[in-house]
């Protein structure tokens, strides 16, 4: 079974609290990149593209039913190890998450308990912000479909 976002994000938080300076901390987030699972060329089209990135980022979601409810899986890449290590942790977060649970998830809590917002340039972050939209997005698609 999945574990629920608010376990995940304890995860994420207690690995960022072991990890010494930052630059141990970018390095981890680029590591979480390059263990995604790789994304299928054929998807990264202009429709799963998240735009205001300043980086190439794309996001798809598929569904599938666990339990009774619907389920929500990301598949996810970007051109930048920094921001696909970025995805990761969103990956982390949102896949295996009902469409209910990723719209009301508040992402902003865990970027302030793992201090990513003072660790990022402004166009990261505003590229972070557009990917959590495009994720919270496709999974509302899901919900009414």
């Amino acid at each position: 079974m999945t574990p629920n976002q608010h376990e995940q994000a304890d995860l994420i938080v207690e690995t960022f609290e072991m990890l010494g300076e930052w630059d141990e901390k970018y390095r981890f987030i680029i590591d979480l990149g390059r263990q995604m699972p790789p994304m299928d060329p054929a998807d990264k089209t202009d429709a799963t593209k998240v735009n205001g990135c300043l980086s190439s980022v794309w996001v798809v979601a598929d569904s599938r039913e666990v339990d009774g409810h619907t389920a929500i899986d990301f598949t996810a890449d970007s051109d930048s190890a920094i921001v696909k290590g970025l995805v990761a942790i969103l990956r982390m977060v949102y896949s295996g998450q009902t469409p209910q649970a990723i719209v009301s998830f508040d992402i902003d809590e865990l970027f302030s308990k793992i201090d990513l917002g003072q660790h990022l340039s402004m166009g990261r972050r505003n590229g972070l912000s557009e990917m959590v939209r495009k994720i919270k997005s496709l999974a509302a698609e899901k919900a009414a479909a």
